[in-house]
């Protein structure tokens, strides 16, 4: 059984769709990124970093528990459990890590920098930064597009970790400034892969929890997630 800690963002949701597509038993452990629950002592016990996705495997390699923090990591360790979805040839291995990678290093970080500066500093109106951050998410989609073009999933011919990792943050492309047809094979990639059973099962997790908008917040989640409380020391 697999202790899932996690709450609906693109993070989260890369867990889901791999404990979907793996068919690994897994419970669900809701916590609320809007509230603080990140900054529980218990849960810091797991994710030291105070970031959603962790998971607890009660029956780790050595048949004693094992926690793992941060997403990239989760999908590796699940891939690894369940001997799915990462290529066993060495090569075609470091071809979707590299993928798996780019995402953690750039298509994460980037497209969270442009849902923050086009959605959540609203009243700043920072416009260097909604330029800048846009149009990396920009540049980042002319990458995958060029990717996509000589394959049809990042790793290859295969479906695998990179593709679960990158999926859930391209559903807010368009909301960061995206036009899907200026990037046809990642949207016939996005479209693909958002309609695997697995894929629609996983996104329905927690989804009954989201109160605001995607990517918006209200003052209290704000503080919480940009403010002062991010920064205390726990």
């Amino acid at each position: 059984m697999i202790e899932v800690h996690t709450w609906p963002t693109p993070n989260g949701h890369k867990i889901h769709i791999m404990l979907e597509e793996t068919g690994l038993e897994y419970e669900v452990r809701p916590v609320n990124i809007r509230t603080g629950e990140q900054f529980n002592p218990g849960f810091l016990r797991i994710s030291p970093n105070n970031k959603i996705p962790a998971i607890v495997d009660r029956n780790g390699p050595d048949g004693k528990p094992i926690a793992v923090f941060e997403s990239g990591a989760i999908l590796v360790y699940l891939a690894g459990k369940t001997g799915k979805l990462l290529p066993r040839d060495v090569r075609g291995k470091y071809v979707a890590l590299q993928w798996l990678m780019f995402q953690m290093g750039s298509v994460g970080p980037m497209m969270g920098q442009a849902g923050h500066f086009r959605s959540n500093a609203v009243p700043e109106r920072i416009e260097y930064a909604i330029n800048r951050y846009t149009n990396e998410v920009r540049r980042l989609h002319a990458v995958m597009e060029k990717r996509l073009s000589e394959a049809p999933y990042f790793a290859g011919s295969e479906y695998s970790i990179a593709d679960i990792a990158i999926f859930p943050w391209l559903r807010a492309s368009e909301r960061n400034g995206i036009d899907w047809a200026e990037f046809p094979k990642v949207k016939k990639w996005f479209d693909g892969i958002d309609a695997r059973p697995a894929v629609q099962r996983a996104l329905k997790v927690l989804a009954d929890v989201q109160t605001t908008p995607p990517g918006q917040y209200d003052p209290k989640a704000r503080e919480i997630l940009f403010g002062a409380t991010q920064y205390q020391r726990h």
